[in-house]
């Protein structure tokens, strides 16, 4: 789900026009933003929390060398979710219970389904130019590279065989009693 059908499906489940239910986002994702920027902790209770977490400099180790490395202060966003939001997402039968249509969007999805490919199709056949077929003496010189000629196929050589190759005869090791 993105922003734009967030924000239909919270005006459908509310009966607000989307355009005050995007304002309302908005600014609800501007105040939390500033909130967080300045340090400060915002708890939606039963959803969630939003933090800036000040992590100090320290030292560290190089895994591959061992050696000791410096790692630099720095500022991290942290969201922790709360056990309401946690708890409607594990089990869905505790999660709120919205209007029908809501999401997924049954009406909107079969009314663009059936209707826009039609009037595309219309549309497109309408607006259609037949072009003449290009000849290659109207296509000009051509632009890619000539085709290579193929190498011609090597000669068959006859494999060799066990019969064919002489083997070595294998000498006798020397054992310890001929030394």
């Amino acid at each position: 789900m993105n922003r734009k059908e967030l924000v239909n499906a919270v005006a459908a489940h509310t009966g607000l026009e989307p355009r005050d239910v995007d304002k309302a986002l908005r600014g609800t994702t501007e105040v939390i933003e500033a909130v967080a920027a300045k340090g400060e902790q915002v708890t939606i209770a039963g959803f969630a929390k939003f933090a800036r977490v000040d992590r100090p400099a320290r030292m560290a180790r190089n895994p591959a060398t061992g050696a000791p490395v410096k790692v630099k202060a720095s500022k991290k966003a942290k969201i922790t979710v709360l056990k309401g939001f946690k708890d409607a997402v594990m089990s869905p039968s505790a999660a709120p219970k919205l209007a029908r249509g809501v999401w997924p969007p049954v009406a909107a999805k079969v009314a663009s389904a059936t209707k826009a490919p039609a009037a595309k199709r219309a549309s497109a056949a309408k607006n259609a130019v037949v072009a003449p077929p290009r000849t290659a003496a109207a296509q000009g010189p051509s632009r890619t590279a000539p085709a290579r000629a193929r190498r011609p196929a090597a000669k068959a050589t006859a494999t060799r065989t066990s019969a064919a190759t002489p083997k070595r005869a294998a000498t006798p090791r020397p054992t310890a009693a001929k030394r």
